[in-house]
């Protein structure tokens, strides 16, 4: 039955005064932690800046699929390691959208360590070419020793208009969201993003739940997310839906057949929208009607889908997991649903994020966002939403393996300037003798202007 318009009577944990040690790893992890070295650029620069023409090349063993085409102009990339990976993370790596706002860039990492981990709020100044962070959630929970705590951050960064960032956290494994951990649910988090002030807004909205799928309504100041039990039984009803007021820190509703791992929202109605767990319907959740979603008639794939534009679309892509993701249309006044054909360039397909430029014309993606990205040579993607083709801005690697010795090999993180100039991406990166992703890069595209004209 939807729980709806209640408030839970969940309290938050106790607190502890100090900030308890990261759990004992096993003799393997121990290994691995004495061989690990912090990240760091050659002569230990900070940010360097590159400009090269063999972001345009197509790398060898590489073929694109048909249509696709390459940028004319090579753009000029920032790249930069995020500070904080001290010590060996398991691994480091990046799950969550980011977000620009106020003339600075806003990403999380995590340590995805089980069952005591953490996770970071950074922000990027590109002015100063500067990072600051602004949340460890481990020195925040403060939990006592032995009690879960979240290695990752999955849902979307989200700015509101009371000048806040907010997310929910997410498990570093599946194994250890148990009684044994005293776990009772992940948290919603809110720091302001000028004084670095945060707290916690709410603990465990739906009990025994993580959130891995989350968004912020700005102007209503609504949290939405998607959740996956603890244990890691992610399967269809056990999947849930639910919309909390952090305002005034109450439950609107919570139902499950839930959305897995993205939504639509609309910024001009409120409405949001999801394809449940289970495959079965397309929801629309109204806030002005908040007893509960109610099904509407269409089929699209939401693996991840842009902000809304001036005109009322918003793009999606399917999940291209197991197949070839494809990309639609979503009118939020119409609610009609329009297919646009695949978004892959080459072999690898995931895509988990996408952002759409200030005039509504240029989409960008990344696949390969669970690692392989580098099999299609890292690329940053632009689709003309006029002239419906795909053209690669840049191909990230090998230039940055055979300059700089790491490899861009995946995101789920990534934000445009307002302007629509620069990409701002961090990456899952593999350094040279990593077997996997292993550290986390930002990488700020700046997009030539001839290769996003608009006429």
């Amino acid at each position: 039955m939807p729980r709806c318009l209640s408030v839970l009577a969940f309290a938050l944990a106790a607190c502890a005064a100090a900030v308890f040690p990261l759990s004992s790893p096993a003799a393997g992890q121990k290994k691995k932690a004495a061989e690990w070295k912090a990240p760091e650029l050659p002569g230990g620069k900070a940010v360097v800046t590159d400009a090269s023409d063999a972001f345009l090349k197509v790398p060898d063993g590489v073929k694109l699929a048909e249509g696709v085409t390459v940028a004319k102009v090579a753009p000029t990339i920032d790249f930069a390691y995020f500070p904080g990976q001290t010590y060996a993370g398991n691994p480091w790596s990046t799950w969550g959208e980011s977000t620009f706002a106020n003339g600075k860039y806003y990403a999380s990492l995590g340590d995805h360590k089980a069952p005591v981990g953490t996770a970071f709020v950074y922000e990027y100044d590109p002015a100063a070419k500067a990072f600051r962070q602004l949340i460890d959630l481990q020195k925040l929970l403060a939990l006592p020793e032995g009690h879960y705590a979240p290695g990752k951050i999955h849902t979307t960064l989200t700015l509101g208009k009371d000048g806040a960032l907010y997310f929910g956290t997410h498990r570093g494994s599946t194994r250890v969201t148990t009684d044994q951990y005293h776990y009772k649910g992940d948290w919603i988090v809110r720091v302001d993003a000028k004084t670095g002030k945060a707290e916690v807004v709410a603990h465990a909205p739906v009990p025994k739940h993580c959130i891995p799928t989350g968004i912020l309504d700005p102007e209503r100041l609504i949290f939405y997310g998607g959740t996956a039990p603890g244990e890691g039984k992610d399967e269809g009803d056990s999947v849930h839906f639910f919309a909390y007021d952090v305002q005034k820190k109450k439950v609107l509703c919570d139902v499950p057949d839930g959305p897995p791992r993205a939504m639509i929202f609309a910024k001009s109605t409120g409405r949001v929208y999801y394809v449940q767990a289970s495959g079965k319907s397309l929801m629309r959740y109204d806030p002005a009607k908040p007893d509960a979603p109610e099904k509407i008639p269409g089929e699209i794939g939401i693996r991840a889908a842009s902000e809304e534009t001036k005109d009322g679309t918003v793009y999606t892509v399917s999940t291209g997991q197991k197949g070839i993701p494809e990309l639609f249309a979503f009118d939020t006044k119409t609610e009609k649903v329009t297919p646009l054909g695949p978004a892959a360039v080459g072999v690898v397909g995931y895509i988990t994020a996408l952002k759409i430029d200030p005039t509504g014309r240029y989409l960008y993606y990344v696949p390969g966002s669970h690692g392989g990205s580098e099999k299609d040579g890292s690329p940053v993607v632009q689709y003309d939403t006029k002239t419906k083709t795909r053209k690669v801005i840049a191909f990230l690697n090998p230039y940055y393996k055979d300059t700089h010795g790491v490899s861009p090999a995946g995101t789920y993180s990534y934000a445009l300037s307002p302007d629509g100039a620069d990409l701002y991406v961090t990456w899952n990166a593999k350094r040279a003798d990593a077997k996997a992703w292993d550290t986390v890069v930002l990488s700020v595209v700046h997009i030539p202007a001839a290769e996003r004209r608009t006429e």
